[in-house]
């Protein structure tokens, strides 16, 4: 076994602050008995909270703070307002002093990603970080970035993002070499953008230590066709967020077509196991949360209007990429796959 990990938790983000931190971290607890939290924000309002929850209470710290970035801020108005003192770069500050192996905030994702770069400094030789979304697939789960940190991406951030999502495909899903595929509007190499397929021509050529596949089309996500599928944040975070509403929508044809008569009803009662496995399956909340990658520490990023369970499933996942020494692996495949693709420059 490890060495317990730390997670320090942005207290005030998102849309309801403490109200769903601490139970979510209580909730998080309860599958990991070995975490530790700093609570980072208004201790007047954290510390009721924590009562009901004994042995949370035991193993967090309150850092206190009354100063809070709003959702609704710039990256640079929150950076300049928020530089120092508030709850999220205190969040972020935990992790680059070493007191914390990950930081979680529900917070303003343009904020966050702005103290982020600020504070923790990108890896040597990554030119923009990415946020990693883990996207349930027919079989198993496969990773998808970027989903929202970088509008626009060139070719070469697309080549870097697929290095990174290698890299962590490697650590969470344990695979010696992941497939990659470039999100695209045809698998065919003649089409789609230039920068793109750039992209997927220098990933051909060059020496790897993962498995590039190719082309790949929105619906071969959740098909599971490659572990890692690598796209521009604009087009990703309108995919994630598609594929969301998508989930609620199905779900809410089946709750009204269960309800429609007393033999459907019923049918629900007799089916309510696998009702129940499909709505785990649906739900977003259980594999809630983004890490931004490319970054000097570990940093996850929950959905804002999240409740206990989403943000505990984004504190999940911090655990898991600090486990698993991501950062580390990470760094070392940027700096390998730089020089793969100098050597293949100099041949």
């Amino acid at each position: 076994m490890g060495a317990p990990v730390t997670i320090s938790l942005d207290a005030m983000g998102g849309d309801r602050g403490p109200e769903v931190v601490v139970p979510g971290a209580a909730d998080a607890l309860v599958r990991n008995p070995d975490l530790r939290f700093l609570l980072i924000g208004d201790e007047n309002l954290i510390r009721p909270l924590l009562e009901p929850y004994k042995k949370l209470k035991e193993r967090s710290e309150i850092i206190h703070t009354d100063v809070v970035v709003t959702m609704d801020q710039k990256p640079s108005v929150a950076l300049r307002k928020g530089r120092w003192h508030s709850s999220m770069w205190l969040a972020l500050q935990m992790v680059k002093d070493g007191r914390a192996d990950a930081a979680v905030s529900a917070g303003n994702t343009g904020g966050l990603m702005a103290m982020a770069k600020f504070c923790l400094r990108t890896l040597e030789q990554v030119d923009r970080p990415a946020i990693a979304a883990i996207w349930p697939t027919i079989d198993s789960e496969c990773i998808v970035l970027d989903v929202g940190a970088n509008v626009g991406a060139d070719a070469r951030q697309l080549i870097e993002f697929s290095v990174m999502g290698a890299a962590m495909a490697r650590a969470v899903f344990n695979l010696e070499q992941p497939s990659i595929g470039l999100l695209n509007i045809g698998v065919e190499e003649i089409k789609g953008l230039d920068h793109i397929k750039e992209a997927g021509q220098a990933l051909r050529e060059t020496p790897l230590s993962f498995r590039y596949h190719g082309f790949v089309e929105g619906d071969d996500i959740g098909r599971g066709a490659v572990d890692v599928v690598v796209t521009d944040g604009f087009t990703g975070n309108i995919a994630l967020k598609t594929a969301e509403g998508t989930a609620k929508q199905i779900a809410g044809y089946l709750r009204a077509a269960m309800g429609r008569s007393l033999l459907a009803r019923m049918g629900a009662v007799l089916a309510q196991g696998a009702f129940g496995a499909l709505r785990d399956k649906m739900d977003p909340r259980q594999l809630n949360g983004g890490i931004f990658l490319g970054l000097n520490g570990i940093v996850v990023k929950s959905h804002g209007g999240t409740d206990a369970t989403g943000f505990a499933s984004a504190i999940d996942l911090a655990s898991d990429m600090a486990s698993s020494d991501v950062v580390r692996r990470l760094a070392d495949d940027v700096a390998r796959f730089q020089a793969e693709l100098q050597l293949e420059g100099a041949a």
